[in-house]
């Protein structure tokens, strides 16, 4: 890639728009929209349908997953993405461009381009920015969906990339890797509430905490490197160590993933599960929440 994607992890909205100027987006070039939200006040497909940057195609994060597992969003099988994302017109040789228009700029956009790299799909890019500053810079937007025509994709799961319940559980001990999570503090605290309340608030024993809303600048676009580095030392991160990202179901948890592989790690792991399995899960010693003391 050029300097003109900003890294291997970014592409500015400057190039995807010269991009789409110089030749139709197809195959070579794919362009997701994966707007989904949590809980449902936005309905990011119909959002989509009705205003989307031109060639995008939609990203269905609530579909393409694991549909038997309890757990809310659970990595779909190699079978199950390389059939989904094929019949999103997209190959190996693909270089695949994510965003969400989301008002932070940047959210679930990370975990997409996190599914793609952990089924072996090295080209793919977020959308520095996002949709909310593409509209912002006044570029052309759409409410015509393409149909593509479906291509072969093969996927291939790094293991490496994805932890479960038993590495977390079993790294209490060991502390083998770092264990950082992304949610916001009072939620990590337990001093605020679960969006839906559907579980109580809290964070794995041992974790740290490190909220990716950190991450943007408040015009929504990813700091430097320089400013990421920092953030990281800020918290004792040590990026030359193992380190697993957390969170409530392993969304924003890919943005640090995505914030680490700026710097040049390309290994940091999700856990995937992440604090909504380990709720339902894990020994109460191992649930640390300030949530009960708060409510009595």
């Amino acid at each position: 890639m050029s300097h003109q994607l900003l890294s291997r992890a970014l592409v500015s909205i400057n190039w995807l728009s010269g991009a789409l100027k110089t030749s139709p987006l197809g195959p070579a070039v794919r362009v997701l929209d994966a707007s989904f939200y949590y809980p449902p006040i936005r309905d990011g497909r119909k959002e989509y349908e009705e205003k989307h940057i031109p060639g995008a195609l939609y990203f269905d994060i609530d579909e393409c997953k694991d549909q038997s597992s309890p757990y809310e969003v659970m990595l779909p099988s190699e079978s199950n993405f390389a059939k989904y994302v094929g019949n999103l017109g997209i190959n190996n040789e693909s270089h695949v461009v994510v965003y969400d228009a989301d008002q932070l700029g940047i959210y679930y956009a990370a975990r997409v381009w996190w599914m793609f790299r952990v089924f072996g799909h090295k080209k793919v890019s977020v959308l520095d920015g996002g949709f909310r500053n593409w509209v912002k810079q006044g570029l052309p937007v759409t409410s015509e969906v393409v149909k593509p025509q479906p291509e072969t994709f093969k996927a291939v799961l790094n293991p490496s990339m994805v932890k479960n319940f038993e590495d977390i559980e079993k790294n209490l001990k060991t502390k083998t890797f770092q264990l950082v999570d992304s949610r916001p503090e009072g939620r990590f605290e337990g001093t605020e509430p679960e969006p839906g309340e559907v579980i109580t608030p809290g964070h794995i024993t041992g974790s740290l905490n490190l909220p990716f809303t950190s991450f943007l600048t408040e015009e929504g676009f990813e700091k430097s490197p320089d400013e990421i580095q920092h953030l990281f030392k800020a918290k004792g991160i040590d990026l030359s160590k193992p380190l697993t990202i957390t969170c409530r179901r392993g969304v924003t948890a890919c943005q640090l993933a995505l914030a680490s592989f700026i710097l040049g790690k390309e290994d940091t792991a999700i856990y995937d599960g992440s604090w909504f399995e380990w709720y339902h899960r894990a020994k109460p010693e191992n649930k640390i929440s300030l949530w009960k003391s708060k409510k009595s």
